[in-house]
């Protein structure tokens, strides 16, 4: 029992990849989930737990995007070593942009990651040679995952790829629950309510922040990385200011503070997305109907909901239970 309750939210992750497959008819709807919540995933740990509202996320996920589509059509390497090499790439470049835009707070903070993004952006879209500018990096490759020439998934169809993003997607969520359950997760949250008494204690908020953001982009240049080549294309759009838009407003949706509800968030933008894409060509108006209610009724997002309303079940349930043995 003890080992449940410590893994509970491992375990709810564990459940929602079993069951996606079983809800969704088309895998790559099922994949998109799990790598838009992977990309909530990262902004989490900076904006839930680092208290840092970026408008950089974009970079990275474009940046791991760009670095598996650049490594996979003009090198011979296995995808494994592109994926790390895509990962360890997003973390360096956000390692950059932290060092710059942890130096400043507030709004000017804020300022500063999307100048950022639009930089790369331009970056990006001056450099067709690399990028495929206006066009984007098209003909990108699904490698099967092999290890010595055996191959573990071949990825040659939707839901192959599908249980390759799941194995990633629960490998990344495992360890990200330890970073947040760590010392350096409790201290992030210290410097989130109180950074003037962090430092008065001796903490390096920096080296923090820096930390957070490094991760942070490690991990959502893995999702860029896994997006591209689930759609053979690595995108323009995937490194503008409309990508971090779409990363934060699927982690806020989902509640910040908690990393099963960048799952949650990222379920709820996906399929509603697509579902109403289908019923309406002006879907995005119906979108937005739908973000002012969780927004206006649901400030905690939509896990902070959930928790909300099993309370209150819970409460009443025990009540019942109470009045039911008392003598009449």
């Amino acid at each position: 029992m003890i080992l449940v309750k410590n893994n509970r939210y491992l375990l709810m992750a564990l459940a929602a990849v079993l069951l996606l497959p079983v809800f969704l008819e088309s895998g790559s709807l099922a994949s998109e989930v799990l790598i838009f919540a992977l990309a909530a995933l990262g902004c989490n740990l900076l904006l839930g737990y680092a208290g840092l509202l970026s408008f950089g996320q974009g970079i990275f996920f474009g940046v791991g995007s760009y670095a598996l589509g650049i490594l996979l059509t003009r090198t011979g390497l296995p995808m494994p070593l592109v994926l790390l090499a895509a990962i360890a790439l997003g973390a360096i470049v956000a390692g950059m942009v932290g060092w710059l835009a942890i130096r400043q707070k507030g709004v000017y903070f804020v300022m500063l990651t999307l100048a950022l993004t639009q930089m790369f952006y331009f970056i990006a879209y001056s450099t067709p040679e690399w990028t495929g500018g206006d066009n984007g990096l098209l003909d990108i490759p699904s490698l099967p995952l092999s290890i010595f020439g055996y191959v573990l998934l071949p990825n040659k169809t939707a839901w192959q790829y599908y249980s390759f993003v799941a194995l990633l997607f629960m490998v990344v969520y495992w360890a990200l629950q330890r970073v947040v359950d760590s010392i350096f997760g409790r201290t992030l949250l210290a410097i989130r309510d109180n950074p003037a008494r962090a430092t008065a204690l001796g903490y390096n908020i920096m080296h923090f922040k820096l930390t957070a953001f490094m991760i942070s982009g490690g991990v959502t240049a893995l999702a860029g990385a896994l997006y591209a080549m689930m759609t053979g294309i690595a995108p323009l759009t995937s490194i503008n200011y409309h990508m971090s838009e779409v990363i934060l407003l699927v982690t806020v949706l989902g509640g910040t503070g908690s990393l099963i509800a960048s799952l949650l968030g990222a379920a709820f933008y996906v399929i509603v997305s697509d579902w109403l894409s289908h019923l309406w060509p002006r879907w995005l108006l119906l979108f937005g109907l739908l973000l002012m209610a969780v927004s206006l009724y649901m400030q905690g997002g939509l896990w902070g909901a959930l928790k909300l309303l099993s309370g209150r079940f819970g409460s009443a349930s025990r009540k019942t239970g109470k009045n039911a043995k008392e003598p009449s």
